[in-house]
């Protein structure tokens, strides 16, 4: 296994290609890096002798700034302006384009999700008065009133009816 400025380059893969996954190393970088060592890229990392993997080591060491050095200076050059108070330094604290690009419309990768009218609960459901079908009355009560109610007195013993009675 090839390590690499703390990065595991993928086995299978050409040395020119695994070297792109060290942070701050591309294409034309990874390329360089081979012809000084004298490696040919089309070889798999898994074929990469010891000497050759120190080889790209020193190289690296010597020549580029990779990985967490790499990434502090980003972060450094950012902090930098903010406290400036650059233009671009309020851009970056706003968390919006740095570079002119327009914020009418786009900009949802800098901007984040969409917030705003949508956020607004919903609204309680509605019935569907379709022409030439009512709902029925206890269908309608139970969506008019979504949250359960209290149950209804026990009713008092129906009276009945004398004459009704005395008809049977």
């Amino acid at each position: 296994m090839a390590r690499i400025s703390g990065v595991d380059l993928p086995r299978e893969k050409r040395v020119d290609i695994g070297l792109t996954y060290v942070f701050g190393i591309g294409r034309a970088s990874a390329l360089s890096i081979l012809s000084k060592a004298g490696i040919d890229g089309a070889i798999r990392v898994k074929d990469l002798s010891e000497e050759h993997i120190v080889k790209i080591r020193e190289i690296i060491q010597e020549g580029h700034q990779v990985e967490g050095d790499l990434r502090k200076t980003f972060s450094m050059n950012v902090k930098r302006l903010i406290d400036s108070g650059t233009y671009r330094g309020l851009r970056h604290r706003k968390g919006l384009p740095v570079r002119g690009q327009r914020t009418k419309t786009n900009a949802r990768t800098r901007k984040g999700r969409r917030s705003g009218v949508g956020s607004k609960p919903k609204p309680p459901v509605r019935l569907n008065l379709s022409p030439g079908r009512r709902p029925s009355p206890r269908r309608s009560r139970r969506l008019l009133h979504p949250l359960p109610r209290a149950p209804l007195p026990a009713r008092a013993a129906i009276r009945e009816i004398p004459w009704r009675a005395s008809s049977r």
